[in-house]
């Protein structure tokens, strides 16, 4: 893939980006690309703010955008520049984490092969989800993560239906039911026992939260399956969409998650490797210390 226009996204109300967008600003023009901002980050970057634009503007226009932040960063870019099939590096400004993975001690190093043609492509899914109250669909939104259903603040076991593909799975009390990406799964999932599902899988686990019944254990089903969770009772329940948007759930309300038929395309360094990822950031391998 032959990039011309690069889009540059830093990390909500983080003064700490402009340094670096400045300097990637400088690297990529020296390349002779073209540059774009989103508008967010040029508040912080104020010497770039003729060049600001929407993140819609940015999906239309851009062969590639480089998101520098975290990972909770990259998740909100990724729902909303997918549609647009736009490409995704992320720069992390503290510790690598599983989306950003280019430091920023070599960015320009890693990114400058990666411009060249040298990475590695893979697509990950994103989820779909939208609510239905008395038949009338109420609120929709995107998840690279997850869709959670969960007790609000009152802090009530709350109850409800679920049902894969129309077929009844069960009934359950908890706090609360996660429909997992597999992304998503190395996220909430994974700190609630669900599974760890590699990202190039096209796949969905449900993982109850805290369940009232300890035989409520998480399943994994095809990622072109349609997941319904039918409200019974919840005295304050939610549905959040990767922790970004929410909706507050009445009894009876539906919460439908099928997969999203637009991906998220993450671009990495060649030589990324999953499995030594995650043996960074779970401390896989590692040994207790001996005692002294």
């Amino acid at each position: 893939m032959a990039f011309q226009i690069v889009a540059l996204i830093g990390k909500y109300k983080s003064p700490e980006i402009a340094g670096p967008v400045l300097e990637l600003w400088q690297f990529l023009e020296s390349r002779g690309f073209r540059v774009l901002l989103d508008r967010l980050t040029a508040a912080q970057v104020p010497d770039k703010s003729g060049a600001a634009l929407t993140l819609d503007e940015i999906g239309r226009q851009a062969d590639l955008a480089i998101v520098l932040g975290g990972d909770g960063t990259m998740l909100n870019i990724a729902r909303t520049l997918a549609p647009h099939n736009v490409p995704l590096v992320g720069v992390n400004q503290g510790r690598l984490g599983f989306l950003t993975d280019v430091s920023l001690n070599t960015m320009q190093q890693t990114l400058g092969a990666i411009l060249d043609g040298q990475y590695v492509a893979e697509q990950r899914m994103l989820l779909e989800g939208q609510v239905t109250s008395r038949g009338n669909p109420v609120f929709s939104s995107l998840a690279f993560n997850d869709v959670v259903v969960h007790r609000g603040v009152k802090g009530s076991m709350i109850e409800f239906e679920v049902r894969i593909d129309d077929q009844y799975v069960y009934t359950q009390r908890s706090d609360g039911l996660i429909v997992a990406t597999p992304t998503g799964s190395t996220a909430y999932a994974l700190s609630s026992g669900g599974p760890i599902l590699h990202p190039g899988l096209t796949m969905m686990a449900l993982v109850p939260v805290c369940p009232h019944t300890l035989s409520n254990r998480p399943i994994v089903i095809s990622g072109d399956s349609r997941v319904e969770v039918l409200m019974h009772s919840n005295p304050d329940a939610r549905v959040h969409f990767d922790s970004h948007s929410y909706f507050d759930l009445q009894a009876d309300d539906r919460v439908e998650v099928r997969r999203c038929p637009h991906t998220v395309s993450l671009l990495h360094p060649v030589g990324h490797n999953y499995y030594a990822m995650l043996r960074e950031k779970l401390g896989w391998s590692e040994f207790p210390a001996s005692a002294s």
